[in-house]
């Protein structure tokens, strides 16, 4: 039911992102630059750093600590528990799956949700190239998961019912923003896209460890992506970047409402004037997000929450924050 877009034209917004994606990508790298940076100066950080894997120096267990590091010959000398710190790994492999369905076209806030899309893959993809690390993308549009995947060779990437486009993983600045040229320029197709696949697509082949971004709406069933993203977890530290509308959480009383839903096709009439009607529908909107919540937490990855009615980037700049702070416990290293 949250699918449902209405059919006469939200207020007016700017031009498709496609239209214009050199003058967007160019502010878009802008502002990332000057929010996030001011925030990481200094820090050798992403969204999600990784572990590493190289042994560092030990400290007293805390509350919390993962016992698997556990530095047992220090914990025997001393007496009290110590774990073993890592070194982060200097060479960090970043994988977008950005999820193209026709659900994401549709926005009645201050972006289209692709925008918020192609926005939250522009921030990652800037803090993964800071570092000089390398940084790469699989794409994923509406039809199903029928077309076999495609590898990326310049130009505009492959699009079609079903398609499953692949971005080779590279560094540097140059690279990076000929993928994001790319992702803008991803045309949406009519048709219900299959988010398993898409995500099983960063599991084949298996990579090094690094980071996983997944970008949707979640919308598909949970039942149809939570493994993947559990497999995915296993070797990855994942963010899970939720892109949200605010009309898919609660309808307004604009009397007798048509709906479509962007991926079926559907048409129906919703008389938004019944309160009881639109206490359902947010009753269900939350029930939905709730869902798609514990899968995430199941799955192990970290949740992000993108509105289009709201500063994408201040979200994503306070998300860094707390991931910060959690992982330095608020001390400074």
């Amino acid at each position: 039911m949250a699918r449902a877009a209405p059919v006469t034209s939200p207020t007016p917004r700017p031009a498709p992102l496609a239209d214009r994606s050199e003058a967007v990508l160019s502010r878009l790298q802008l502002l990332v630059t000057r929010k996030l940076d001011g925030l990481l100066q200094g820090d050798y950080a992403g969204l999600l750093p990784g572990p590493g894997s190289e042994a560092g120096e030990s400290r007293e267990y805390r509350p919390g600590d993962d016992v698997r590091r556990m530095d047992w010959p220090v914990t025997a000398r001393t007496t009290t528990p110590h774990v073993r710190r890592t070194v982060a790994d200097r060479e960090l492999e970043t994988w977008l799956a950005l999820d193209f369905s026709a659900s994401l076209d549709f926005g009645t806030g201050q972006w289209l949700k692709r925008e918020v899309v192609v926005a939250a893959a522009a921030a990652i993809t800037h803090l993964t190239v800071r570092g000089g690390n390398r940084i790469g993308a699989v794409i994923g549009t509406g039809g199903g998961a029928s077309a076999p995947a495609r590898r990326w060779r310049g130009g505009p990437p492959p699009s079609g019912p079903g398609v499953l486009t692949r971005l080779p993983a590279r560094s540097g600045r140059k690279e990076a923003q000929g993928l994001l040229r790319a992702v803008a320029g991803t045309a949406i197709q009519p048709g219900r896209g299959d988010l398993g696949a898409l995500i099983e697509m960063l599991n084949r082949p298996p990579r090094r460890r690094g980071v996983a971004v997944v970008v949707s709406d979640f919308l598909a069933p949970a039942e149809q992506w939570a493994r993947p993203m559990r497999k995915l977890r296993v070797r990855h530290d994942v963010l899970a970047i939720e892109v949200v509308d605010p009309r898919e959480l609660e309808l307004p009383d604009v009397g007798v409402l048509p709906v479509v839903d962007p991926e079926s096709g559907e048409l129906h009439e919703v008389q938004t004037a019944d309160p009881r009607l639109r206490q359902r529908y947010a009753e269900a909107a939350t029930a939905q997000r709730a869902t798609i919540a514990a899968a995430l937490r199941g799955a192990g990855a970290a949740h992000l929450r993108l509105r289009t009615d709201r500063d994408w980037l201040l979200d994503m700049v306070r998300f860094v924050a707390a991931q910060r702070h959690a992982r330095t416990r608020g001390t400074t290293r």
